[in-house]
């Protein structure tokens, strides 16, 4: 009798850390899925879009055309940075209101 209390014990603390382990993780990803969506919904508002998957999307790539403008300018291909250039004024004035 006494072997089952000994087991059902560790079976108690094994599940009690594993719990402890679960719940401090969900605390984690809670915390930072609420920091993500927190600097999602300042962004849009500060730029006045959308908070859509979509419109993060095309606001990333609208800045790495801006990116790839200045990489242009840089290595002095006047043609290709306007080009890029507009593309990207282009896709960001069409997604912030």
């Amino acid at each position: 009798m006494q072997v089952e209390s000994v087991f059902e014990w560790l079976g108690q603390v094994i599940g009690a850390v594993i719990r402890f382990v679960v719940d401090g993780l969900s605390w984690l990803f809670n915390m930072f899925t609420h920091a993500g969506g927190n600097f999602v919904d300042g962004l849009s508002r500060t730029l006045g879009m959308d908070t859509s998957i979509v419109s993060i999307i095309a606001l990333i790539v609208g800045l790495m055309l801006l990116y790839s403008a200045i990489r242009a300018f840089m290595r002095a291909s006047i043609i290709m940075g306007i080009i890029w250039l507009f593309l990207g004024l282009w896709l960001l004035s069409w997604i912030i209101h």
